[in-house]
């Protein structure tokens, strides 16, 4: 079974209805809507009239059409020989150029302000150096105090000993400024863009992917999905979960998720909390690992 058609067949049984109910409400024979729960289009009269049982079906069930009709867009083939639109090259070129000329300024002041900034070390070491080696002279000639004796002659009298030394100085040695640690960024995690009905997130400052889901609806139908590069995936969980119920995964790739109901669960990565909208219809994530090369 598709995920489509289990998300109609999910969506169905939570309002109660058989396939006999829905064929009386939306017209459409029971084995087409039967083949759309199996994923089995092959017998459906043509990609036209399935767009519009699709969305007929889903309307019935209380789910948003569009979304539903996203998730059979993207199991269906893509249409061959699809129109290529040709990218406006000329402004591209323009705004090339542009971006050329802001980077060699950039470069050229940045250069200047790293020659500016040595000079001034030099200085400054320069400075301080000068002022440290320069003491009093140590050979100064000391006055003597003369006395006169009852002789009348008169006596060298020594100076009196300066209570403070440099004898009984201590030398304190300069305090060492403790090292700066940097502070770790960080994780950032920002919305890229929006295509095809799919949020694109970038995960940056940061080795890995700490995904968290809690239900705070009735249930929920998650799946999530680390992409490992070359069209692979590892399947981390694909399930109903109930109220109440949380999961987290640690991952090294980026993934993709996509949940049943958005409504109904609450979804964290690297502690960002990610909308999910106030609608109970599918949608899809990607959170995309950005790593330092």
């Amino acid at each position: 079974m598709s995920e489509l058609g289990q998300l109609l067949k999910e969506a169905r049984k939570e309002k109660g209805l058989s396939l006999d109910d829905v064929q009386e409400i939306t017209k459409i024979q029971k084995r087409y809507l039967k083949a759309i729960e199996d994923g089995n289009y092959a017998i459906l009269p043509g990609s036209f009239y399935v767009r519009g049982f699709i969305k007929n079906y889903a309307e019935a069930v209380g789910l948003e059409p569009e979304s539903v009709l996203q998730l059979y867009r993207n199991a269906a083939p893509a249409p061959e020989n699809e129109p290529v639109i040709e990218q406006p090259i000329r402004k591209r070129r323009s705004g090339l150029r542009s971006a050329d000329r802001v980077n060699k300024w950039l470069s050229g002041l940045l250069m200047w302000s790293f020659v500016i900034l040595i000079i001034g070390l030099i200085y400054y070491f320069v400075n301080v150096n000068y002022k440290t080696d320069e003491s009093p002279s140590a050979g100064s000639e000391e006055k003597r105090i003369t006395e006169k004796t009852d002789s009348g002659q008169t006596a060298a009298v020594p100076p009196a000993a300066d209570s403070h030394s440099s004898t009984d100085k201590v030398a304190v040695p300069p305090a060492e400024n403790p090292p700066v640690q940097e502070e770790k960024p960080k994780p950032d995690v920002k919305l890229s863009r929006t295509e095809n009905g799919i949020d694109y997130y970038t995960v940056s400052n940061t080795d890995k992917i700490s995904l968290e889901m809690k239900v705070t609806g009735d249930k929920c139908w998650i799946q999530v999905d680390e992409l490992l590069g070359n069209n692979k995936k590892d399947t981390k969980e694909a399930k109903n979960i109930v109220q109440g119920e949380t999961r987290s995964w640690d991952l090294g790739h980026s993934v993709h998720v996509l949940v049943g109901k958005a409504n109904a669960i609450e979804i964290t990565v690297n502690g960002t909390s990610i909308p999910v909208g106030d609608l109970p219809n599918p949608k899809h994530f990607q959170f995309e690992l950005q790593t330092a090369s």
